[in-house]
C-alpha cells in the first residue's frame, strides 16, 4: 500500500531528477491522503516552481505556511519567485521572514545579497555575502558574489583576495 511518505519521497526524487511535471501528480496523490501535511504542500510548490508555474507554486507555499508558518524553505522559495517576477519588495519581505526563522541560513543571506546586488544596493549586498561566507566559508557562489560586489564598490584589494580564493577552489576541486 502506498503511503503519503513514500509518495512524497518519489515526488522529491522526480523533482530532483528534473522531472517536476511527473512529480506534481505524485504530490497531489499524497495530499489526498494527508491534506494538512505542510511538507507535501511545500514539495508540490517546489515542483510547480521548477515548471515555471509560479502562480500555483505560490498558492502551494501559502497553503503550507497556513499549516506551519515556520517553514523557512517556503519563505525562501516564495522570495525567489518574487525576485524572478521583479517583485523585489515582496522578495525582500520573504527573505527577511525566512531569516527571522533561521538567522544562520547561508542560502537566505546569499539570496538576499543577490536581490540587493541586482538593485545596485552594493553595501547591503556585501554585508549579506559576508554573512553568508562567515556562516559557510566554502560557499563558492557567495564568494563569487562577494568578489563581484567588491569590484562594484571598487575595493580592488578585497576583490583580488576573493578571486584568489576562487582560484583555490578550482585548483583543489572544492
Amino acid at each position: 500500500m502506498e503511503t503519503a511518505a513514500a509518495l512524497n519521497n518519489s515526488g522529491i526524487a522526480l523533482t530532483e531528477a528534473k522531472r517536476p511535471d511527473e512529480a506534481i501528480p505524485v504530490f497531489r496523490k499524497a495530499l489526498k491522503m494527508e491534506p494538512e501535511n505542510p511538507l507535501l504542500w511545500l514539495n508540490l510548490g517546489i515542483a510547480q516552481q521548477h515548471t515555471g508555474n509560479y502562480e500555483d507554486a505560490l498558492v502551494s507555499f501559502l497553503k503550507a505556511l497556513s499549516i506551519n508558518e515556520a517553514l523557512e524553505e517556503a519563505w525562501l522559495s516564495m522570495g525567489l519567485i518574487h525576485y524572478e517576477l521583479d517583485q523585489f519588495e515582496l522578495a525582500e519581505d520573504c527573505y527577511h521572514f525566512a531569516l527571522s526563522l533561521n538567522e544562520n541560513s547561508p542560502k537566505t543571506w546569499n539570496n538576499l545579497g543577490v536581490l540587493y546586488f541586482n538593485q545596485q544596493f552594493y553595501e547591503e549586498a556585501r554585508n549579506c555575502f559576508e554573512k553568508t561566507v562567515a556562516l559557510a566559508p566554502i560557499y563558492e557562489e557567495a564568494i563569487f558574489n562577494l568578489r563581484d560586489v567588491c569590484r562594484e564598490l571598487e575595493d580592488w584589494q578585497a576583490a583580488a583576495e576573493f578571486e584568489r580564493i576562487l582560484t583555490q577552489f578550482t585548483k583543489h576541486g572544492f
